[in-house]
């Protein structure tokens, strides 16, 4: 093999662990739907606490739906995980979960819950590590709602809580 199908082969290695060629090839999802346990489990883990949490979003990618069945913690040393910032030790996939659909973590103190500055398509820090992931969407519980977001860089909202109806 010729140093420049070497080339090649690498980069294009390089480019499908980074999620390049595998973003490019598999549908954008555009629905996001939490099965009852996964409901739970941001309900009962992720708004109690008051430092940012980490979790593998598991499930499964059909056509432009991402059904999430349950969240998998990451692997995080308490001491990596502040209210502005979590670190984790292993990826999900080191961690051993299979199916990993995407990321999932907390702002606890309910602020800048977006991965593009508003008003902007300029990334924030968080979808500059989304951007980095090979993941298909990663998503970023605010309070009640669910911020998420998807390789075409489009972001949408879950509120995880039904708005009252009115007056009863």
């Amino acid at each position: 093999m010729s140093g420049r199908n070497r080339l090649r082969g690498a980069l294009a290695l390089s480019a499908m662990l980074a999620g390049g060629l595998h973003a490019q090839a598999a549908p954008t999802p555009t629905v996001l739907i939490l099965a009852d346990q996964a409901h739970r489990e941001l309900a009962l883990v992720y708004a109690a606490h008051s430092t940012e949490l980490l979790g593998c979003l598991i499930g499964a990618l059909r056509g432009d739906t991402v059904m999430v069945e349950r969240i998998a913690p990451a692997d995080v040393d308490p001491a990596h995980s502040t209210p502005t910032h979590v670190l984790p030790q292993r990826n999900c996939e080191q961690a051993g979960w299979l199916a990993i659909v995407g990321m999932i973590h907390s702002h606890p103190d309910r602020q800048s819950c977006w991965y593009l500055f508003p008003g902007t398509r300029v990334p924030a820090s968080d979808g500059e590590s989304f951007l980095r992931s090979a993941y298909a969407i990663d998503a970023i519980l605010c309070g009640d709602r669910l911020v998420w977001i998807n390789r075409e860089m489009l972001e949408r909202e879950i509120r995880l809580v039904p708005k009252p109806e009115g007056p009863t």
